[in-house]
């Protein structure tokens, strides 16, 4: 299984889970209601799943707030990804 780097982006205004996936920089804005976001963000998730299981790391310095809500995702998203993922193997849908 591979590992992928998660971090918060901390802004001003708003805040981003920040997930690396290969070449492609996917963030879940963490301070506004945005269900589109998650919902796109969760396709490219699955299109790479195809390609092998991960998982992802929660890499932040900062012990706050956002850092457990972020964490608590972490956990959520990757037990749903290898749940997925060995779905996608019993149908024959991975590439790898």
């Amino acid at each position: 299984m591979e590992t992928k780097k998660a971090t918060i982006k901390r802004q001003e205004s708003s805040t981003f889970l920040v997930l690396e996936v290969n070449t492609e920089v996917l963030e879940i804005i963490l301070t506004e209601d945005n269900p589109n976001n998650i919902k796109g963000i969760f396709n490219s998730l699955l299109k790479n799943l195809k390609k092998g299981l991960f998982e992802f790391v929660l890499e932040d310095e900062k012990n706050d707030m956002y850092y457990h809500i972020c964490k608590e995702y972490l956990t959520q998203l990757n037990s749903e990804l290898k749940t997925i993922y060995s779905e996608l193997e019993e149908y024959e849908l991975t590439t790898d």
